[in-house]
């Protein structure tokens, strides 16, 4: 595949071409490379890794020479738009803001089947499980690894019934991370007991042989009991169960992710309750790696309630430990999640950290006290629900007994856990004991094995299996001729054509946007009004994916999403020519050698001094802080004082900022202060600027001026102009 431009859309065309040659170019997992104390532009950062080659810095980055650190966790981001070649350009966008670690979830999802297809239908979910789709997003990684200079981790999961054809499939194609968690299956999918842990055991020694990082998911007990911070003896339990059955099977320490969750969001005292639950876990699981996931279920209503929670979130992974950091978009269970939310999650992750950079160097967590007391308790209650177990007779007899997912504090108990049937659920009874003389002529084999004398790897009778001859693999396109990428492609360029552009979130050219509404009524009545609204903006479909209310009487803001059925032509846009603003410390040095004076004012019967203060005043980052000596003469200045002042101090540059009226008041003063300047014989000498929120640049320079400057106007603006114009006048 050809590099990546980073000016132009990435091609799928080119990615589905010829994929039935396409070979993984790397398998496992990578981790970052560390730099310690690295410099970054001014600073010294403690908790660093390489740079990337191609990124999208923090948006306040330009005030620190546009610097992009990246933290030294690994940074997630979570895709689930079913459409995979959707979810490439997502991963490509997600991997320029630091994530390197894509993993694409499921909405109805692979666990859900009893063996692999090849062929999927619209509407499964975000989960890849056809080669097609796997293969297609690996070769896309690829790419995007070469265009940011980093590694990219691919993960899915490795769950259901089909677990260890899904691991060989996962191995085979590239894959590099997995969720792989028996208990999963046993208490949320209602697999059968037996054949959860078999499968477990073969797709964990595949994993194992083919370098892919186990992530396990315990968290999903704090996701699902009614008082979730009760249940945390329970994830030491069941984190327990599952990293001591991976070792058995032959994973590696290093290769088992932990996936913790804290417990608790505000109004809950948060670091209270799960800052001791972080801590015990990291002691209990010594040499295991930590996935810490940000924590979704109190998700009530935007994305700012989201954002405060994941930020508390991360502090607890910074004070305590993590190898991997989870970012999770507040669009589950509303919305198709939507690519920006994927960054914006992103985002949260990495500003904090490097907020915080460092930190560990500035504070220590307690050895005394309350924190160290939680952490025990936490740990004694753990170990006393282990040896119940054992009292219980094992595991499954526990989980018949419901004794998971309890929201008791144990050795409190509700009586409300999750029970199954050891003989019960999916798949029961299909465990088959193998005769003396089974052979598997595959790699990567969990269990007994008869080998012919002399063979010491099963698979070289037959010449090499598809993990050690991946030219075996028979590689299988999509079935359905009515439902696959190619529909779904040509579908989307109909809706766009080759000269439209419509707004998406969800799927190519959707046409999906979201209005911010404040509606002053009380809830009921503001959320229909709202919708009502929405309609007559022109949105078909409407529909009100958050809501916050700001008091029971006086309103509440919504968030309402609509599609637009209409596209922009691209040929009709005029796009104005971005102008290129002088570095700010060349205008620094600039202002300083030439000693350069101003003279500033609000003009005529104007009294607004607002604008004008923004301009020029260092607080705001106003020509100020370039080192101009300002002198600002306040508002309703008659035009002829300007220019007296700017005489009397001898300065070179004139700024003034002017009313917009139906009589044209600000022609008037622009033209004054021209003619005024010539008349005086000073013109040629003064560069004259004029503002205001009307102000245009073709206004100003037809009535004499040298610029005109409107809304969105920023100091370096102005600084940048008037230091080009000086440039050129030498």
């Amino acid at each position: 595949m050809k590099p990546l431009d980073p000016k132009k859309k990435i091609d799928l065309t080119e990615v589905l071409n010829d994929l039935e040659s396409y070979r993984p170019r790397r398998k496992g997992w990578a981790w970052r490379e560390k730099v310690p104390d690295q410099r970054i532009g001014p600073f010294v950062c403690k908790d660093t890794t390489k740079n990337l080659k191609n990124s999208v810095p923090l948006p306040s980055a330009h005030y620190f020479d546009n610097i992009d650190p990246q933290c030294d966790f690994v940074v997630t981001t979570e895709i689930a738009s079913g459409r995979f070649e959707d979810d490439i350009r997502r991963m490509r966008m997600a991997a320029w803001h630091g994530a390197d670690h894509i993993m694409v979830i499921r909405t109805t999802g692979q666990s859900h089947y009893d063996g692999l297809i090849e062929g999927t239908p619209e509407g499964v979910g975000g989960v890849p499980i056809t080669r097609k789709q796997i293969r297609a997003t690996r070769k896309a990684l690829d790419a995007v690894e070469d265009e940011v200079g980093r590694p990219i981790n691919f993960h899915s999961y490795v769950s259901g019934v089909a677990g260890p054809e899904i691991a060989v499939l996962f191995v085979e194609e590239g894959v590099n991370g997995a969720h792989q968690d028996p208990q999963y299956n046993v208490l949320y999918r209602n697999i059968n007991m037996h054949r959860s842990f078999v499968d477990a055991a073969c797709a964990k020694k595949i994993m194992a042989d083919g370098g892919i990082l186990q992530i396990d998911g315990a968290h999903n007990a704090n996701a699902t009991a009614r008082e979730a911070w009760k249940v945390t003896p329970e994830l030491l339990v069941q984190h327990g169960i599952n990293s001591a059955f991976s070792l058995a099977v032959g994973m590696k320490k290093e290769m088992v992710a932990l996936s913790t969750v804290p417990p608790t969001a505000p109004p809950a005292p948060k670091m209270t309750l799960d800052l001791p639950y972080a801590v015990a876990l990291r002691d209990f699981f010594s040499g295991f790696k930590m996935r810490a996931q940000q924590n979704t279920r109190y998700m009530e209503a935007d994305t700012a309630e989201a954002t405060i929670t994941h930020v508390l979130d991360t502090l607890i992974s910074r004070l305590t430990s993590a190898d991997i950091q989870s970012t999770i978009t507040p669009d589950e269970g509303r919305n198709v999640p939507w690519h920006y939310n994927n960054i914006l999650g992103v985002n949260t992750a990495r500003q904090t950290l490097m907020g915080i950079d460092g930190l560990t160097d500035l504070v220590d967590l307690k050895k005394d006290g309350v924190l160290p007391d939680k952490v025990r308790e936490i740990k004694e209650r753990a170990v006393l629900f282990l040896e119940e177990i054992i009292r219980m007779g094992g595991y499954f007899a526990a989980v018949q007994k419901g004794s998971f997912v309890d929201s008791g504090y144990f050795p409190e108990r509700r009586c409300d856990g999750i029970a199954r049937d050891p003989a019960g659920g999916v798949a029961a009874g299909s465990i088959v004991k193998r005769e003396d003389d089974y052979l598997a002529p595959v790699c990567s084999h969990f269990g007994y094995n008869d080998l012919p004398p002399g063979i010491t790897k099963a698979c070289d009778p037959i010449s090499g299996c598809t993990l050690c001859a991946p030219e075996k693999i028979v590689y299988v396109d999509e079935l359905d001729d009515s439902d696959n990428v190619q529909t779904r492609r040509a579908a989307a360029r109909s809706a766009t054509g080759d000269d439209l552009i419509r707004p998406e979130v969800e799927w190519a050219g959707d046409g999906i946007v979201v209005v911010t509404v404040f509606v002053p009524e009380r809830p009921d009545v503001a959320e229909a009004a709202a919708l009502v609204m929405a309609a007559k903006m022109g949105l078909s479909g409407p529909e009100v994916i958050s809501r916050r209310l700001i008091h029971p009487a006086e309103g509440s803001l919504f968030e309402i999403k609509g599609r637009l059925e209409f596209g922009v032509k691209r040929d009709e846009l005029v796009i104005p020519v971005k102008e290129v603003l002088i570095p700010e410390d060349q205008i620094v040095s600039f202002v300083r050698e030439h000693k350069l004076t101003l003279v500033a004012a609000t003009v005529g019967e104007d009294e607004h001094s607002v604008g004008m203060r923004e301009i020029i005043d260092i607080k705001h980052g106003g020509v100020e802080k370039y080192g101009f000596v300002c002198h600002y003469l306040g508002t309703s200045v008659p035009i002829n004082k300007v220019l007296d002042a700017a005489q009397e101090t001898g300065a070179s540059v004139v700024l003034i900022s002017t009313i917009i009226t139906h009589n044209d008041i600000h022609r008037v003063n622009m033209k004054r202060l021209a003619d005024l300047a010539v008349e005086r014989g000073i013109r040629g000498r003064l560069i004259l600027v004029a503002g205001g929120t009307q102000v245009t640049n073709d206004a100003a320079t037809a009535s004499g001026l040298d610029a005109g400057f409107g809304r969105g106007t920023k100091g370096h603006h102005v600084a940048s102009f008037i230091v080009k114009k000086m440039r050129e006048k030498k």
